[in-house]
């Protein structure tokens, strides 16, 4: 099952508009969009690894692109966000950012590209905040492309001995994924149970 999914991923980050959809990815996912771009860049990267480093600045300037459209919702249009931000569930990550923000202003965004913290709820919470926003900026651009750039390089380094290695053992990787997931949604829904309760 795994292998298939996997061969289709290669093959569409093969396709010629593959380009066009991971900036739409990376901008979207800085605003709303739950799916990170890194679930495209990591198959693109495989599947041309002589382009990985273009394609790690291309998500980096559409990921901050999208940062900056956050953060304008959120200073001109959060009215609009807090609906939004508790029907997602982000509404307690909204307000970690925001304390984040209270104690480590520049570093928090920074640290954002990083952690397991949607990177969307800094940049409402910066916008929310009135941050400014040439350190938002500077932050938004080391935080994501430290990621993006880490990620495209270890992928360019392994070349197709890692694609190789990727593919003799995808359903062993599929399932442990699937395995890892389901564990956390259980964690999650017993901790949703005792925090009801």
């Amino acid at each position: 099952m795994f292998d298939w999914v996997y061969r289709k991923a290669l093959h569409y980050a093969r396709h010629r508009h593959a380009v066009w959809y991971l900036g739409a990815v990376s901008f979207a996912e800085a605003v709303f969009f739950p799916l990170p771009p890194d679930a495209i860049l990591v198959p693109m990267s495989l599947a041309q690894p002589k382009k990985a480093w273009r394609l790690a600045g291309l998500t980096t300037l559409a990921s901050v692109g999208g940062g900056m459209f956050g953060y304008g919702i959120g200073y001109f249009f959060f009215s609009l966000a807090d609906p939004w931000l508790h029907k997602w569930h982000y509404w307690e990550a909204y307000l970690t950012a925001k304390q984040w923000f209270y104690e480590f202003g520049f570093w928090a965004v920074l640290v954002a590209g990083f952690s397991p913290i949607p990177y969307k709820v800094f940049t409402i919470a910066a916008g929310s905040l009135s941050m400014n926003p040439v350190p938002f900026l500077l932050a938004s651009v080391l935080g994501r492309g430290g990621r993006f750039f880490l990620v495209a390089g270890l992928i360019a380094l392994g070349g197709e001995r890692l694609e190789q290695a990727i593919y003799r053992n995808i359903n062993r990787i599929g399932w442990a994924s699937a395995g890892i997931a389901g564990l956390a949604l259980v964690g999650y829904w017993l901790m949703r149970s005792s925090a009801a309760t």
